[in-house]
């Protein structure tokens, strides 16, 4: 499949991205190899193919220990705050 400029100025348009006049050419002949390509994965016979619900049926991921690595360093947060009261953060008020 084969994209001309026009159509890639509508993609462009519909996707809101800014495609300068001289790049346009080249967005025509790159996209129209990744279309192509697709027509040529489409070809593939996979009849005979066995869906897969998960990629990873048959194997085993390792997974690290859920340890905390965080410590409670609240009071090392609340030094560096401009006004704190009983372990609260105090804030200007927003709404008048």
């Amino acid at each position: 499949m084969s994209l001309t400029p026009r159509d890639v100025e509508n993609i462009a348009h519909l996707a809101r991205l800014a495609i300068l006049p001289d790049q346009v050419p080249a967005y025509a002949d790159g996209l129209s190899k990744i279309l192509n390509f697709i027509d040529q994965l489409n070809t593939a016979d996979t009849g005979a193919v066995e869906p897969m619900a998960h990629p990873l049926a048959d194997q085993v991921q390792r997974l690290r220990a859920d340890e905390p690595v965080d410590l409670d360093q609240r009071e090392k947060y609340q030094r560096n705050a401009p006004r704190v009261e009983a372990g609260l953060y105090l804030v200007p008020k927003v709404i008048e």
